[in-house]
């Protein structure tokens, strides 16, 4: 049996963006190139917490925020929560307090739709980017055109009640919630019954890792502003570039033992993106591949960065799976 996750196994960093958020985040492998890893809803930087070690040992300066309003990060300053004022986040803290000028990035879920953002809204500064089981850009008539519609994308209301009460009700919904053990049973649905991970795929002790960042009422209640944001019940920083194909260098993976995303996605990320790798599906997974398949999702992401890397490591393999 394996030991349980070590909250402590990474250094937390902190850094005072521009916008006036606190993140905190992860950085290790510094002085590889850049590597920007970013968790969606229900996550945390923990999420990387599988692969962020191998990463670095790539040759990766491997870079994991909490976004604002998640984990250890400020959870709410300004009240936004769009994808434009995550991704102005992200550029500030890669580009104004780490020094770089370019990165690669990888998410999923939400995070991936930030990356997507990030890409098109500062060009050239996203090298190539790594998408799994993420939101896709609005692209109705592109899609309509490949045949995709919502027939080939069904949602069911056991899947998208979550998302409707976060987005409409988010006060009542916390208000519900009004104890550290209830928050935290709340997000250790999304799991274990909702099924979006893979059977399996987590612990007791995973679980427990994952959902005690959301003990706190006050980041609980700044996540669900992403939903707000969505439906527009909460005001936006600015539009979002959410309605443009993109033409930044893409690796899509998608895990099929998840029950929220929908199941055409791979489909829709060969409209979506110009210049893709795959899609690949990748068998025993779900939403949150980096933690259920984490030796694959290490050595895809180092296989198609690693051309990126220093001259030191580029011809490196990779390194056997930690132990973290």
């Amino acid at each position: 049996m394996s030991a349980p996750p070590d909250p402590a196994a990474f250094t937390t960093h902190r850094a005072l963006l521009p916008s006036g958020f606190e993140l905190a985040y992860v950085h290790e492998g510094v002085g590889g190139f850049p590597l920007l890893l970013v968790h969606g809803w229900p996550e945390s930087k923990r999420l990387w917490w599988k692969v962020a070690a191998d990463l670095a040992a790539a040759g990766f300066e491997v870079i994991a925020p909490d976004l604002r309003g998640f984990g250890e990060s400020d959870p709410d300053l300004d009240g936004f929560h769009d994808l434009a004022a995550h991704a102005r986040d992200l550029h500030a803290l890669v580009r104004d307090v780490l020094g770089h000028e370019r990165c690669a990035t990888a998410g999923g879920d939400l995070g991936g739709g930030i990356i997507q953002d990030l890409g098109l809204r500062f060009d050239g500064f996203v090298a190539r980017q790594v998408l799994f089981n993420c939101v896709m850009p609005i692209l109705p008539d592109a899609y309509a055109a490949a045949g995709l519609t919502s027939e080939t994308a069904p949602v069911v209301r056991a899947a998208a009640d979550y998302f409707l009460r976060q987005a409409k009700d988010a006060d009542g919904l916390a208000a519900e919630l009004d104890t550290p053990a209830r928050r935290r049973r709340y997000i250790e649905q999304f799991y274990g019954s909702r099924f979006w991970g893979t059977p399996g795929g987590f612990t007791r002790e995973d679980v427990e890792f994952m959902t005690e960042p959301f003990a706190s009422a006050d980041h609980l209640r700044a996540g669900f502003g992403n939903y707000e944001s969505t439906l527009g019940r909460r005001p936006l920083s600015e539009r979002p570039m959410w309605f443009a194909v993109s033409d930044v260098p893409t690796l899509a993976l998608y895990g099929p033992d998840d029950h929220v995303m929908y199941p055409d996605w791979p489909e829709r990320c060969e409209v979506a993106f110009t210049d893709l790798v795959g899609p690949f599906v990748v068998p025993r997974a779900g939403h949150f591949l980096p933690w259920e398949r984490p030796e694959l999702f290490a050595r895809a992401v180092t296989s198609f960065l690693r051309d990126l890397l220093p001259a030191t490591t580029a011809d490196t393999p990779p390194p056997p799976p930690s132990s973290v």
